[in-house]
């Protein structure tokens, strides 16, 4: 309900909503300090400290700890959902970038995050604790990578696969329905997730070159999904780009770098982002 262009709330469009206005208040970016805390909460947990806004968003702060954004590469905050796309000074609300399903939020300094949602690794966690968690990802990994010829991908996107009461036979009825092999072992399901993956994110990569009218070079995968190797090889693989994996805990990094830059301790985004990078190992692919 952010008007994109003036970069401040849609009054129009909540009052269309019916809502009050004043449940909006005014929007405050990064680095703003709100202030101490208050007596009540000082007593009760011993000390006092002034509290600085993060990006109020956990995506929004991984994407502050991506290592470098250059004008040629993309970022993928990646865990149970993956997000993926680049930073832009300009939002692009184009009908085109509408019916490709990409959106503009919120970023650092006003940057937009042009990106698209991709289902990311809720399906195998969900084959994972379908299978009684006996199994780890590594395993998982491990018994893909053994059957990498499984011929049978899913659209990992499809609303089949965002809450069915079984993933396993979601996935294999998803399957049936269009005369693809069926996956039986453990390590076909696992190929056929994985693999589905990466040719989802190698198409997104192709819509935002097309739409953006770019090549890109290096996608830059961040959070708690960077640390699947098997999917980054794979993703390398299906993009033919350059992966660089890391650091895992990006949230938390951007909500620090953040707090840092409003201090004082990097005069610019591009130090903190080279702090990061020196800071915290990064995987190559």
């Amino acid at each position: 309900m952010v008007d994109a262009a003036k970069k401040t709330w849609d009054r129009s469009l909540i009052d269309l909503l019916g809502l009050k206005q004043s449940l909006f208040g005014d929007l405050k970016l990064p680095k703003t300090p709100l202030g101490p805390f208050r007596e009540a909460i000082r007593q009760r947990v011993g000390f006092n400290c002034e509290l600085v806004l993060p990006p109020t968003h956990d995506t929004a702060a991984a994407v502050l700890a991506v290592p470098s954004a250059d004008r040629h590469s993309l970022f993928i905050s990646s865990g149970t959902w993956s997000l993926m796309g680049l930073e832009k000074a300009e939002p692009d609300c184009r009908e085109a970038s509408r019916l490709a399903n990409f959106t503009n939020e919120g970023g650092y300094e006003y940057r937009y995050r042009y990106l698209k949602n991709i289902m990311g690794l809720w399906i195998i966690q969900s084959v994972k604790k379908e299978l009684g968690d006996l199994y780890s990802f590594s395993q998982l990994c491990s018994m893909a990578e053994a059957e990498k010829d499984f011929p049978s991908l899913i659209d990992v996107n499809d609303q089949a696969f965002l809450a069915p009461p079984n993933m396993i036979m979601a996935i294999k009825e998803f399957c049936r329905q269009r005369s693809l092999a069926v996956p039986n072992k453990i390590g076909e399901i696992a190929s056929c997730v994985y693999r589905s993956l990466a040719q989802s994110y190698r198409d997104a990569v192709l819509e935002i070159e097309a739409l953006q009218n770019m090549k890109v070079s290096t996608i830059h995968i961040v959070g708690g999904g960077s640390q699947a190797d098997y999917l980054n090889e794979l993703t390398a693989r299906y993009t033919g780009k350059q992966i660089l994996a890391g650091p895992v805990e990006a949230t938390a990094i951007g909500n620090i770098i953040s707090q840092m830059l409003g201090a004082g301790e990097f005069e610019t985004l591009a130090e903190a982002r080279k702090a990061i990078a020196d800071s915290f190992p990064i995987s190559k692919w």
